[in-house]
C-alpha cells in the first residue's frame, strides 16, 4: 500500500475496493475510514515509509457502518491509542450489535454489491465517540461532521471549511467522474444527503470509491447532483 499525497497535508491510501483517507496537522494524524479488516500491518508500513510517525494517529473517523470502512479501524486504534468516532445511528452496528442495514439495490448494482461482498468482514468494532452531526472535530483546523443518512442511516461527511475539503464517505462516489453513489438503504434520502454537500461548493472531494477529485471540483459535483435527481425522480 502507498500512501499517495493529494494536497498538502490530504493522503489516500487505496485499496482494490475503497479506500482510506489520511489527513496530516502538525502534532497529529486522523484517519477518514479504515479500509479492510487486517489491514493494520501495511497502514503502518505506509505511514512509517512516507516519514509519519504511526503513535501521532490521534483518531479513526468512521463514515459509515460497512465493511471496506470500518475494517482496521479497532486494530489501529489498539495499536496506536486512536479513538474511533462514528455516528450513533451506525455505532452499534459497527459494534456488532445490530446487523448491517440491507441496501435496496437497483438491477445493475447486485452484481456490483456482490463483489463487495469479497472483502474481508470486519470484526465487531468499538466506538469510543459516538456523533450527532454538527460537531467540530479537533483537526484541519476544525472538521465539522455532517450527517448525511441515506447510504445508511448513520452515514456521516466530514468537511474541512479552513481548507475547502469534503470527505463524502459513500454517499458520492468518483468513478471515473463524481456520481451518485450506490448501495443506498433510503435513495431519496441520500439525494437530499448529496444536495446538502454539493451546496458546500467544495475545491477538494474525497469519496469512498474513486479517485479524489481536485480540479473544477464544485462544478462536477453540482452537475452529478442534478443528474442523480433526474435519475431518482425516474
Amino acid at each position: 500500500m502507498d500512501l499517495v499525497e493529494i494536497v498538502p497535508r490530504l493522503y489516500v491510501l487505496p485499496f482494490s475496493i475503497g479506500q482510506a483517507f489520511l489527513w496530516r496537522d502538525e502534532e497529529e494524524l486522523t484517519l477518514i475510514d479504515a479500509g479492510w479488516a487486517g489491514s493494520a500491518p501495511e497502514f503502518e508500513e505506509a505511514l512509517r515509509g512516507a516519514g509519519l510517525d504511526p503513535a501521532r494517529l490521534a483518531r479513526i473517523v468512521l463514515t459509515h457502518c460497512h465493511r471496506d470502512h470500518v475494517g482496521a479501524a479497532g486494530e489501529l486504534a489498539d495499536r496506536f491509542g486512536a479513538e474511533i468516532l462514528a455516528h450513533a445511528a451506525d455505532a452499534p452496528v459497527i459494534r456488532g450489535e445490530l446487523p448491517v442495514p440491507k441496501p435496496v439495490l437497483l438491477d445493475w448494482e447486485i452484481p456490483l454489491y456482490a463483489h463487495g461482498l469479497t472483502v474481508p468482514e470486519a470484526p465487531p468494532t468499538r466506538v469510543d465517540r459516538e456523533l450527532r452531526g454538527g460537531e467540530e472535530l479537533p483537526f484541519g483546523g476544525g472538521a465539522v461532521v455532517l450527517h448525511t443518512p441515506g447510504h445508511t442511516p448513520g452515514s456521516i461527511a466530514v468537511h474541512l471549511p479552513r481548507h475547502d475539503v469534503l470527505f463524502t464517505g459513500d454517499t458520492v462516489a468518483s468513478m471515473p467522474d463524481v456520481m451518485f453513489g450506490v448501495f443506498h438503504v433510503d435513495r431519496a434520502a441520500a439525494l437530499a444527503s448529496m444536495r446538502s454537500l454539493a451546496a458546500l461548493r467544495p475545491s477538494v472531494l474525497c469519496c469512498g470509491h474513486g479517485e479524489p477529485v481536485t480540479t473544477d471540483t464544485a462544478e462536477r459535483l453540482a452537475k452529478a447532483t442534478v443528474e442523480a435527481e433526474s435519475t431518482v425522480a425516474g
